[in-house]
C-alpha cells in the first residue's frame, strides 16, 4: 500500500517518479553508471550484489527485480539464497567473498567498515576499482531500497520479471522502454 496519498492504490515506482521526475531521472542515470558503466564486475555480478544488498534490507521488491536481471546475465536462481544463509560456503567464485563481506558490512554496520576490508577486495584481483564498485553499488542500493520501501511500493512477481528484461536490455536510463523509471 502506498505511503502517500497521491499515489494509487498499487503503485508502481514509475508513478512515484512522476512527483519529481528530474529527480528520478537523476537516479537513473547514477543507476546505469553504477550498473553498466565500465567496472571489472560483470553486469551479472553488480545486479547479484544489488540483489543481495536488498534482500539483507529485506526489500521484496528490490530483491525480485535484481535478483531476476542477475539471473538473466547467467547467475544462478538459488545463488542469492545461498549468499543470504552463508556467505561462507555460497557458491560463488572465492574471489567475490570479500566483494560480498564488504558489502554486506557497508549494509548492516556501515560505520565499521574499515581499510581492512577493501584491501581484501583489492587482495582478491579486483583492484580499487573493484573496491569502489563494490561500495558504490552497495549504497546506491541501500539509499534505492529505502526510496521503494519509504514509498510504499509492494513487489510483484510480473513487475520484477518486466523490470528484469528491461535492465537486462536496456540498462537504468530514463526513458528506456516499457514506461516505468529505471533506477529500481
Amino acid at each position: 500500500m502506498p505511503h502517500l496519498p497521491s499515489l494509487p492504490e498499487g503503485a508502481n515506482l514509475g508513478q512515484a517518479a512522476a512527483l519529481n521526475p528530474a529527480l528520478f531521472a537523476a537516479l537513473g542515470e547514477v543507476s546505469e553508471q553504477a550498473m553498466r558503466g565500465p567496472s571489472p564486475f560483470s553486469p551479472g555480478e553488480r545486479e547479484l550484489i544489488a540483489a543481495y544488498v536488498s534482500a539483507l534490507n529485506g526489500c521484496a521488491y528490490c530483491v525480485g527485480g535484481h535478483r531476476a536481471t542477475a539471473e538473466a546475465f547467467g547467475i544462478d536462481a538459488s545463488t542469492l539464497e545461498a549468499l543470504v544463509a552463508d556467505l561462507d560456503s555460497a557458491p560463488v567464485a572465492d574471489r567475490l567473498k570479500p566483494v560480498f563481506r564488504l558489502a554486506r558490512k557497508l549494509t548492516e554496520t556501515p560505520s565499521r567498515v574499515v581499510a581492512g576490508d577493501t584491501e581484501a577486495v583489492i587482495a582478491a584481483g579486483w583492484g580499487e576499482d573493484g573496491a569502489r564498485d563494490a561500495i558504490l553499488v552497495a549504497a546506491l542500493f541501500a539509499m534505492l531500497n529505502r526510496v521503494v520501501d519509504g514509498f510504499g511500493i509492494e513487489h510483484d512477481p510480473q513487475g520484477a520479471r518486466d523490470r528484469a528484461r528491461r535492465f537486462h536490455d536496456h540498462g537504468y536510463r530514463p526513458g528506456t522502454p516499457d514506461g516505468e523509471e529505471p533506477g529500481q
